[in-house]
């Protein structure tokens, strides 16, 4: 791959990470802190009934799950960015074979080539 190719999947990995990062961020501390409105009408109290409670801990489990998703996504982005500084970057990890430059539009941290993938997906 040509240098100025891996400089445009460099800086849309840099952003992706930056933007995921923030995201992350932001998830951790709503769901670590919550939305409660007690009794008394301040946040962070009991719940009123026992259906917010239900809402409360439901939100709390989507976003936490979501965190993990996100985590695994960021840490593909670090490992293409390593695979970026190494010069083995848009090669498939399975078959060291290209990765089609649309693949890695759609999916830059992707360290395998399609029909990898497959394979991988059907077990």
């Amino acid at each position: 791959m040509k240098k100025a190719d891996m400089k445009v999947y460099k800086e849309r990995l840099l952003a992706l990470r930056a933007r995921l990062r923030g995201d992350v961020s932001q998830m951790a501390d709503h769901a670590l802190k919550g939305n409660r409105s007690s009794i008394n009408g301040d946040a962070g109290g009991m719940p009123i009934h026992m259906a917010d409670i239900g809402s409360d801990n439901f939100e709390q489990e989507f976003t936490l799950s979501l965190l993990e998703s996100e985590g695994d996504t960021l840490g593909k982005i670090e490992g293409a960015l390593e695979r970026i500084e190494d010069g083995t970057y848009g090669k498939c990890d399975e078959c060291g074979g290209v990765i089609p430059k649309t693949r890695l539009n759609a999916i830059p941290y992707t360290p395998f080539c399609i029909k990898c993938a497959e394979k991988m997906e059907q077990g």
